[in-house]
């Protein structure tokens, strides 16, 4: 296909904005849905539905008719808005040349809103603005634009105005996009030469890679190399997608689409990878993007032992599709085997483990989330990078913590800046700076530590601001802290799934607080169970869950108190023995309850 009639781009904004919706009015000027429909008809997950927001970013190619009556190709990408899948943004705007801005006219310019743009600009992509929701009562454009100019720098005095929800401004939309955004360069006589940007895993036809095409033309047939990997292929199937994937001929330079070639090894396939010929290969490789680095860490772990297997063959799928998860094999005394795995953020660690559940069918246990802290050894000066407290070195040999802290700019109504200042001290928060872009709404900046954050820290902003505050971070390096690893002890062994990090000050009032709360999920024994919080050998904290008794005295209606005493020996010695060898299982919730703090309810 001639390059000129191509445009690809990508929808960014900040949650909410109002992306998928600007993507059905997209597909209906198309021809792919019926007008008035009213689905978010790109988000084909049934999490992305439930929960009402983007997860994957989701490719498709739209059809017009150009200014001058000839066929135009639209590639869109629609993308998330929340901060965990940052990841899926950048790799989405390696393979366009454009992208559209859409800023909220009633919220105005919030904090993804700033960081997508940044991203769209460092990969030197053109902007076209769109104001979103002007049917509003409460829409203030010329606020928006202001704003959109002041704090993000970039051009609105064009800015397009429309109504993802009725329609208003799209047609005007499509033809600023024709205009401005550059089609793509790339000659299809030259070496191929193509972008990974995503995969996904089909039982019959094995891993299917998503590429833009720069460089080069792609047929079935051809034998391809995996410049990173070295793997070598022959092509079964090339296509592009719709609503569903349409098989064709070839794909030339400029355009997105995907290609089969029975590759059975998940392994083989690496996001962000350049993809060209075995027999005239491209000299050099498209600039991939930066690798993902993880921010959260927890194991996962199969219920059933013998799950193991179909457990790492899931997340190897999964990892298909999302670059941003990683895993490893790890073992837990108290839990067996099991893989540590590393997020992007929170929603992310509850968006996969939920897909594991869903749509691999897995049952699992999750272990309390952690970030990766460097401990300085003692003697050495060796400084040990560790994301679980359970491979951190011996107390004795611990010089000291270094925990990595972010950069957060909160965005919140006026009204609540005192509540936010305050959650922000409990969370060891340092102020930075405090601006106001608009009279409703002040923008926040703090450093935080990262674990601070990965608790329940976005749960308690939303409920303070009633919804409305917003929250973006970016990590800034790590910084020496007075921290102390807490061992939890069931029945004087330890549960290295319940260990924890925290800071030394506030280590007792969390231990206990904690126990307390495991008292309530762990199910009461035929005998006593000692609950303990220790750092090295020191206990500093203990709750006791109250054994069940069994009334062996209810068939003694009389006679001598002998016999009363002898039966209470008995089960007095059964309990003893019970005790020893009694093993007393966690349930899930368990884990689940650390998250919470008390402290802020308080």
């Amino acid at each position: 296909m001639n390059p000129t009639r191509i445009r690809n781009f990508c929808i960014i904004a900040h949650i909410d904005h109002g992306k998928s919706t600007l993507a059905d009015r997209f597909l209906e000027r198309a021809g792919f849905i019926l007008k008035n429909r009213g689905d978010q008809v790109l988000d084909q997950m049934d999490l992305e539905k439930e929960r009402g927001i983007t997860i994957k970013a989701h490719p498709i190619r739209l059809t017009y008719t150009g200014r001058d009556g000839a066929e135009m190709v639209f590639n869109l990408i629609d993308t998330p808005g929340h901060v965990d899948f940052n990841y899926e943004v950048s790799r989405s705007l390696a393979a366009c040349e454009g992208a559209v801005l859409v800023v909220d006219a009633t919220q105005g310019v919030e904090a993804q809103t700033v960081a997508n743009t940044y991203l769209a600009v460092d990969h030197n992509l053109t902007i076209v603005v769109a104001v979103n929701k002007i049917d509003l009562p409460n829409a203030d454009v010329d606020e928006t634009r202001r704003e959109i100019e002041e704090i993000v720098g970039v051009d609105a005095s064009d800015a397009c105005l429309i109504s993802a929800k009725t329609g208003a401004g799209v047609d005007e939309l499509v033809r600023t996009i024709e205009d401005r955004i550059p089609p793509p360069v790339g000659e299809a006589t030259a070496a191929l030469k193509c972008l990974v940007f995503d995969s996904h895993f089909d039982t019959y036809k094995g891993v299917v890679v998503h590429i833009r095409v720069f460089e080069g033309t792609m047929r079935k047939g051809d034998r391809i190399r995996f410049m990173a990997t070295g793997g070598e292929f022959d092509v079964v199937e090339v296509g592009y997608f719709e609503l569903v994937p349409v098989v064709t001929d070839v794909l030339t330079a400029g355009e997105v689409g995907y290609f089969a070639a029975v590759i059975r090894v998940p392994s083989e396939v690496h996001i962000g990878d350049t993809v060209t010929d075995a027999h005239k290969p491209t000299p050099e490789p498209v600039p991939g993007y930066r690798p993902v680095v993880p921010m959260v860490f927890a194991g996962l772990y199969p219920v059933d032992a013998n799950d193991y297997e179909g457990l790492k063959s899931s997340l190897q799928r999964l990892q298909l599709n999302d670059a941003s998860l990683t895993f490893e094999p790890e073992t837990s005394g108290a839990l067996g085997f099991g893989f540590r795995c590393g997020f992007s953020g929170l929603l992310h660690l509850d968006v996969i483990t939920e897909r594991l559940r869903r749509e691999y069918g897995q049952d699992i246990v999750i272990t309390v989330p952690n970030v990766r802290y460097r401990v300085i050894k003692r003697n050495t000066g060796e400084a040990v990078m560790a994301d679980s407290p359970s491979r951190f070195p011996p107390l004795g040999e611990i010089e000291a913590i270094e925990e990595p802290f972010v950069k957060a700019q909160v965005v919140v109504p006026h009204e609540s800046i005192g509540d936010v200042m305050e959650l922000a001290k409990k969370r060891r928060g340092i102020y930075l700076n405090m601006s106001y872009p608009e009279s409703r709404r002040a923008v926040l900046e703090y450093e935080l530590p990262l674990s601070e954050i990965i608790t329940d820290f976005f749960d308690r902003l939303k409920s303070i601001t009633r919804g409305y505050g917003t929250l973006d971070y970016e990590f800034t390096g790590y910084r020496r802290e007075p921290l102390v690893k807490v061992d939890v002890l069931v029945s004087g062994t330890p549960v290295d799934a319940l260990s924890f990090i925290v800071y030394e000050d506030d280590a007792q009032q969390i231990a206990r607080s904690m126990l307390q709360r495991l008292r309530k999920y762990i199910p009461r024994q035929m005998y006593e169970v000692a609950l303990q919080a220790a750092i090295g050998g020191k206990i500093i904290a203990r709750e006791n869950i109250v054994q069940l008794r069994k009334d062996v005295l209810a068939k003694c209606y009389g006679g001598d108190v002998s016999r009363k005493r002898k039966l209470l020996e008995k089960q007095k010695e059964g309990k003893k023995k019970m005790k020893q060898i009694g093993k007393v299982s966690i349930p899930q919730e368990a884990f689940l309850s650390i998250l919470k703090r008390d402290s802020d309810d308080s």
